[in-house]
C-alpha cells in the first residue's frame, strides 16, 4: 500500500485532450494508476517478467509520462515491479531462493506479532476486525477476486497492528506488499480463498478466547500455501538463486 504522504502527494483526476480524438477525457491519478497495475499483478492478470510498456499505460490511463513514471517507482518500492536500466519495468520475478527466504522472513515476522498482541483482544478491536470479516466473506461468497485481495489485505493488517510494535507492523506490511506477486495463483482458486476464509473466523476465534496458541499456529500454517501453488506452477522456469 502507499504511505500516507504519498498519498497525501497524490494529485487529483485532470482532464486531458486524447490527441487522437481531440476529446476530453480523464486522466488517472497516480493513486488509482498504482491500484489498477497493483491488481493486475497479483490477480494475475500480469505475469511474472511481463514488460509494462510505457507508451501503453500511457494510452490506457491517458497519464502524464511523468505520472506514469511515478506510479512505477512506487509498484517497484512494493517489490511488484523492477526497472531495468535500458529496459523498462517488468513485473518482477524471484528466485526459488528469494521466495523461501521472503516466506521464512514471513513467518518470523507474524509469528513474533502474535506473540505480542493483548489476548482476550479487547472488544473495540476484534469488532473492527469482525467489520473487516463480514466484507471479506461476502467478497468470497461473490468470488470478486479484486475485493478478496482488499478484503484479506485489510484484515491481517488490522490484525498485526494490534501487536502495538510501530517498526515490527511496517515491517510485516513491506513483506507482505512483496508478496503480492506470488499469490496470485491462490487468490484465483475459489478452494483456497474459501480455506483462507474458514482460516479467518478461527483466528477471531483465538482472539475472542485468547488461545494465543492456536493463533501463533494460524498465522504460521496459513503463508506456504500460496508459495506453494506458485512454485508448482513456476519452478521450472524460476532460477534458483543462491541458498
Amino acid at each position: 500500500m502507499l504511505d500516507t504522504k504519498a498519498e497525501c502527494d497524490m494529485p487529483a483526476a485532470i482532464k486531458k485532450t486524447d490527441k487522437k480524438g481531440g476529446q476530453a477525457r480523464e486522466a488517472a491519478s497516480l493513486e488509482a494508476i498504482v491500484r489498477a497495475l497493483e491488481e493486475d499483478i497479483v490477480l494475475g492478470r500480469l505475469h511474472p517478467r511481463e514488460r509494462l510498456i510505457e507508451e501503453e499505460l500511457l494510452d490506457r490511463f491517458g497519464a502524464t509520462r511523468h505520472t506514469i513514471r511515478l506510479a512505477l517507482m512506487e509498484l517497484d518500492r512494493m517489490g511488484l515491479v523492477e526497472r531495468i536500466p535500458n529496459r523498462g519495468a517488468q513485473v518482477r520475478s524471484y528466485s526459488i531462493a528469494e521466495i523461501n527466504q521472503l516466506y521464512a522472513l514471513r513467518e518470523l515476522l507474524e509469528t513474533e506479532a502474535a506473540r505480542l498482541i493483548p489476548l482476550p483482544l479487547p472488544q473495540a478491536y476484534l469488532e473492527e476486525i469482525e467489520a473487516i470479516q463480514v466484507t471479506h466473506d461476502a467478497a468470497v461468497a461473490a468470488l470478486d477476486f479484486a475485493a478478496i485481495y482488499r478484503s484479506n489485505h485489510a484484515f491481517h493488517h488490522k490484525l498485526f497492528a494490534c501487536c502495538g510494535n510501530a517498526f515490527l507492523i511496517n515491517a510485516i506490511d513491506a513483506a507482505s506488499d512483496r508478496a503480492n506477486g506470488i499469490r496470485f495463483l491462490a487468490l484465483a482458486s475459489p478452494v483456497e480463498v474459501e480455506r483462507v476464509r474458514r482460516q479467518h473466523h478461527e483466528i477471531i476465534d483465538c482472539l475472542r478466547t485468547g488461545d494465543r496458541e492456536a493463533l501463533v499456529r494460524l498465522c504460521r500454517v496459513r503463508l506456504p500455501a500460496s508459495k506453494d501453488i506458485y512454485l508448482r506452477a513456476y519452478a521450472s522456469i524460476l532460477p534458483s538463486g543462491s541458498t
